[in-house]
């Protein structure tokens, strides 16, 4: 695959915002400029989630149809994306033959069969997350990927925030020298709301905070590449009757989970969906030789440290090594050659989405696998399932399965 570049201005003006010291390579794992002209033919079904892309914008993809159970939704799709044509099922949709991939932004429990139903119709999958809520819709779903051929990738927003950009670079030229740890927060309060609508129950209603943990795990594995081996999680909720009779038989608000990693390093992940808390969606990044913070929601900007053999006292004067702290100025990549000209602007989840969308189009057209395939989707999940039922048992350790093999 030929490496993107980046036009001279704008990469002297990235490279000095990223630190004393390192120049950066703008070399990405993901796509770069577009390398075919050939258009891919995408239906898209969901018209909440879903409306909220860019696949109109992409020059190498043709938005064919669009898909909801709701005429309301299906109309707004068809606005979004300048699509004149709508089917009332996801079902009716995969008959047609022109579509060739289909974006599934459907509620989470019905993303295994609709994956399944994709897949099984010959149609290449970006699906939102998660990938699936048990451990067996994994397994199915790997089996029937590699089955098929066909490609597949999650939509994980945080895989593409600008920060995890820099961190993954960061992460190949060594920079870091060892991560050690890594911390993720995915703070949502108030979440309650959406457990309703129109009276009726929704998908969301008592969802454990670890069946949706993506947003936390994207921060670790999407970087590093390490996979997630054991978990010991604790839950707190307060019998509110806000979670009871959930589908989910959950009695949490909050999940707080320590896991340890492949090569035995650790990652704390913390996803809360009640509390004073301040919604966000940050990590941090521990290293020997260099760490990286996340913009924290109160008020503390991106920070980058820097290990220093300089000495100095502490308040009990105890002398060690302080380490030095730099101004970080994060560089906004989705205004870099790395995306076609018509999708270089701000989008949802952090600049993510029109990341997600070029991404997904150009593994598709190159024939190569996204970022976030189907095992990287399973690696990020799996661990969020398991660390539940540690949770249920009182935050016993478990193993997690590895679905690499």
């Amino acid at each position: 695959m030929a490496e993107p570049t980046l036009n001279r201005r704008k990469f002297l003006s990235v490279a000095g915002t990223l630190g004393t010291g390192i120049l950066i390579h703008p070399r990405f794992a993901f796509a770069g400029p577009p390398k075919s002209d050939r258009k891919l033919r995408v239906g898209i079904v969901g018209g909440r989630f879903g409306a909220s892309f860019y696949f109109h914008e992409h020059p190498n993809c043709i938005v064919e149809a669009v898909s909801d159970l709701r005429k309301d939704r299906r109309d707004h799709l068809m606005e979004v994306y300048h699509c004149p044509k709508s089917y009332d099922s996801l079902d009716h949709l995969l008959k047609d033959p022109k579509v060739e991939a289909v974006f599934i932004a459907t509620p989470a429990p019905d993303h295994t069969a609709h994956t399944l139903a994709c897949l099984e119709a010959g149609k290449h999958v970006l699906c939102a997350v998660p990938v699936a809520l048990s451990l067996e819709d994994c397994q199915k779903l790997r089996d029937k990927v590699k089955q098929t051929g066909l490609t597949y990738m999650m939509a994980e927003t945080s895989a593409f925030h600008q920060t995890v950009i820099s961190a993954r670079k960061y992460y190949k030229e060594g920079a870091f020298g060892e991560i050690f740890r890594v911390e993720s927060e995915y703070h949502h309060p108030g979440l309650e709301v959406l457990y309703y609508e129109e009276g009726k129950a929704t998908w969301r209603h008592g969802l454990p905070p670890m069946l949706y943990p993506t947003h936390c795990t994207a921060y670790h594995i999407s970087v590093t590449q390490e996979r997630f081996v054991q978990v010991s999680c604790l839950g707190w909720g307060d019998n509110s009757p806000a979670l009871q009779g959930n589908p989910y038989n959950n009695p949490f608000w909050n999940e707080t989970a320590l896991f340890k990693t492949n090569k035995g390093n650790s990652s704390k992940v913390s996803i809360c969906w009640k509390g004073a808390l301040m919604g966000t969606e940050r990590g941090e990044w521990h290293g020997t030789k260099m760490s990286l913070y996340g913009k924290d929601p109160n008020g503390l900007a991106e920070i980058k440290i820097d290990a220093s053999e300089e000495l100095a006292r502490d308040d009990a004067g105890f002398q060690f090594k302080q380490a030095t702290r730099h101004k970080y100025e994060q560089p906004m990549w989705w205004d870099t050659d790395l995306l076609p000209q018509g999708l270089r602007h701000n989008s949802g989840h952090d600049g993510s989405h029109t990341f997600i969308t070029h991404e997904f189009i150009d593994a598709v057209l190159g024939e190569r696998k996204p970022l976030v395939d189907i095992y990287e989707a399973i690696a990020y999940t799996a661990p969020g399932i398991v660390a539940h039922d540690s949770a249920l048992q009182g935050g016993d350790w478990l193993a997690i399965p590895d679905f690499d093999e």
